[in-house]
């Protein structure tokens, strides 16, 4: 296999689970509080193509991969969720929007595992170990960064919805009104902590290392 593909298909692996699973929770949580709209709209899959934006899942991380950036940015097409179905609909929107972020927890914490494995194992000095454990760790990069990426309080990231429930409501609907605008702002607070996520990033890499040899 040529390398350009292999190295296509380690970063895209985890980047599809990390994306699709992180929807999926959503969905699912919403389905538990009351609202059915994903599971009706069949997607409460774990099928990517259900979940792929053709600019944010597959435009998006490809060009970076091309650029040789130290981080991976991207997302899927949100699940659609109707807060007016949820039995408490301020309350439950903010655990609707803590689903993502604790899915690619777990999705941060399988990978490490499945790296532990390798090494346990004693496969990593086979195709298989090293291919899983290049998988690994982008999945343990990308997890992180979306994890905290999104529960960053803008508007409309997840952890703008739980600010949204834990503000009055007067306050909430001003606030909200940012959501026009949400995307350029992260776009510059990207650019403005590029070399934030540089250090991030490397971090994770140590500590990754670490925790393989502990």
């Amino acid at each position: 296999m040529p390398e350009f593909i292999l190295q296509i298909v380690i970063y895209a692996i985890p980047i599809l689970f990390a994306i699709t699973v992180h929807e999926v929770a959503h969905g699912w949580i919403a389905s538990k509080l009351g609202d059915q709209t994903a599971r009706m709209m069949g997607r409460l899959t774990l099928n990517p193509i259900k979940h792929i934006d053709p600019v944010g899942t597959i435009l998006m991380p490809i060009l970076l991969i091309l650029m040789k950036s130290p981080f991976l940015f991207g997302w899927a097409k949100p699940v659609p969720v109707n807060w007016h179905n949820l039995r408490r609909p301020r309350q439950d929107m903010a655990w609707v929007a803590l689903a993502g972020p604790g899915a690619n927890l777990l999705m941060l914490i399988l990978w490490a595992l499945a790296a532990k494995f390798i090494l346990v194992a004693e496969m990593d000095n086979t195709t298989l170990g090293v291919i899983v454990m290049a998988m690994a760790l982008v999945g343990i990069i990308i997890n992180a960064i979306l994890m905290l990426f999104n529960l960053v309080p803008i508007p409309p990231l997840d952890g703008s919805r739980v600010m949204a429930a834990l503000l009055p409501p007067k306050a909430a609907y001003r606030y909200s009104k940012l959501e026009p605008f949400g995307l350029i702002i992260v776009i510059v607070l990207l650019f403005v902590f590029y070399s934030e996520i540089f250090r991030f990033i490397n971090l994770l890499e140590l500590y990754f290392n670490r925790f393989m040899f502990l």
